[in-house]
């Protein structure tokens, strides 16, 4: 019988992901997947800031950037005349090493990704189907059907279903997924285009009961079309090619599509589960939550779970932490795939709306409206922020303790790069870490030493002043690079009081 530290059911990026972090921190991981081979299209195209923050934490952000296109702008488009440009690039410079959204179709995604845990000594066994598991409490047996249909078990101390809307796993526990779904049907396309949009960046057009966003992800017209059909159009559900497509809003940006590589459609859902969590079972990706794909969020926000719960399963299998720390999981995503799941509700209702209140809405205030906004300083930082996601926030988790200026404890660190000095540097392994600007305390150095916390010190300067910090502050730093603990004393007494608290046994020697 197979045995593993965590079984992952699901190899689409959330599970892939969760696997490479658990493996970069020596757990034995299983992954299976039903599906034959890795999926063959796009899919999911946007690659937010924040993920690639916590790439870089795998070596791997490089490789996925210089696979993918950058996009340093959006265009809203209204009648055959840009309305607005709104560019990411002045948004985001000071605020993260990657101020642009990656455009990376996602079954390369995959597929890279797929490489590197093979490197890592990983293979995903396809295709092998979890068909049942049972939680005993403090290990999951799981049974795998075999693609001859027949059926083994295997033991795992933890199970992660990173399985899709339709989730085996989330169903196994009898898990709710409130919510609903939308009347409106989303088409995607894979095309090859030309004309004045085909110029590199994102392109909106909202036009009179009708929209698309265009996507390019290469140099030579290779793009993605999003948009709606409308009542009316086609014979019917499942029966839709890219000739029912309303090409108006595509006239508007002076698109011509001279090749459909790839055609779908289907039906959006607005769903959070109701738990992430239950005993030694975990949700993360579409399988807990499920929403537009208004802002190109949905991929981006299930690997953030991977990774937030990946160095907690770690923890507590390698005997540092106690299992309560895996119930701060649920506590931290559930409340953001909630707040997510709202924001792209809106933004999708009034994308969609009908009516000649909301055409004037959409096509005549909207576009006045952000380009006006995004002119102001704050306004553009603060809308890069929401769109990259390096807002996500954890302040009500119970590992926050404190605030310190403008920082509060739950933050992404702030991101700082000065004289050749980043302090998004991984400084070794996948760890905690504490970031002293200034000069650490002889104290603080030597408790760092004693617990093998890496320890970065930072000069002070006004860019770390603008960035929110205090002067000769300490911050402690989760493995996922959020703040877990503002300090502004020089010692290391607050430190020891955390980890104490928390029972978290590696620290409290």
């Amino acid at each position: 019988m197979d045995n593993y530290d965590v079984l992952i059911a699901g190899a689409g990026p959330t599970g892939l992901v969760l696997a490479l972090w658990l493996t970069r921190q020596g757990v034995r991981v299983g992954i299976v997947d039903k599906a034959a081979a890795p999926g063959t299209t796009s899919r999911a195209m946007a690659v937010q800031a924040r993920t690639l923050e916590l790439y870089r934490q795998l070596d791997l952000a490089d490789e996925v950037i210089d696979a993918g296109k950058r996009n340093v702008a959006v265009n809203l488009w209204v009648k055959g005349k840009r309305r607005a440009h709104l560019s990411l690039q002045d948004a985001g410079a000071p605020l993260t090493p990657y101020p642009f959204v990656l455009i990376y179709p996602q079954d390369r995604h995959e597929q890279l990704l797929l490489r590197r845990l093979e490197q890592a000594g990983v293979e995903v066994q396809r295709p092998v189907e979890l068909a049942g598991f049972e939680d005993r409490g403090d290990y999951v047996v799981a049974r795998l059907r075999d693609p001859d249909g027949s059926e083994r078990t295997c033991e795992a101390r933890f199970l992660a279903g990173c399985d899709g809307a339709r989730s085996t796993v989330r169903q196994g526990l009898g898990a709710g997924f409130p919510g609903g779904t939308y009347d409106h049907v989303f088409y995607v396309a894979d095309v090859q285009a030309r004309g004045l949009a085909a110029d590199g960046e994102v392109h909106v057009s909202l036009e009179t009961g009708d929209f698309v966003i265009l996507l390019p992800y290469s140099d030579d017209g290779r793009a993605r079309l999003i948009g709606t059909i409308r009542a009316g159009h086609g014979s019917g559900a499942g029966a839709w090619t890219f000739d029912d497509v309303s090409h108006r809003a595509m006239h508007s940006l002076g698109l011509e599509v001279d090749a459909v590589h790839w055609f779908s459609t289907y039906r959006v859902h607005h769903r959070v589960t109701t738990h992430y969590r239950s005993g030694q079972v975990f949700l993360a990706g579409d399988a807990a939550h499920v929403h537009s794909p208004a802002g190109g969020q949905g991929m981006n926000t299930g690997i953030g779970d991977a990774i937030n719960l990946a160095w907690k399963l770690a923890a507590v299998v390698r005997h540092e932490a106690p299992d309560s720390l895996l119930d701060s999981y649920e506590i931290e995503r559930i409340a953001f795939a909630r707040k997510l799941v709202d924001t792209t509700d809106r933004l999708f209702t009034f994308i969609t709306a009908e009516g000649s209140f909301a055409d004037f809405v959409r096509t005549r205030i909207a576009p006045l409206f952000a380009s006006a906004a995004y002119d102001v300083g704050p306004v553009r930082a603060f809308l890069f922020r929401i769109i990259s996601q390096i807002t996500v926030s954890y302040h009500d988790s119970p590992l926050s303790v404190g605030s310190l200026g403008a920082i509060k404890s739950g933050d992404r660190l702030p991101w700082v790069a000065q004289d050749g000095v980043d302090n998004h540097a991984q400084p070794g392994p996948i760890d905690w870490q504490v970031q002293v600007i200034g000069k650490a305390g002889d104290d603080l150095r030597a408790w760092c030493l004693l617990h093998g916390m890496a320890l970065n010190e930072l000069a002070w300067s006004p860019a770390m002043e603008a960035a929110g910090f205090t002067r000769q502050a300490h911050y402690l730093v989760r493995p996922d690079g959020h703040v877990a603990l503002c300090n502004p004393g020089a010692g290391p007494d607050a430190l020891a009081h955390y980890f104490r608290d928390r029972a978290y046994r590696r620290f409290c020697a």
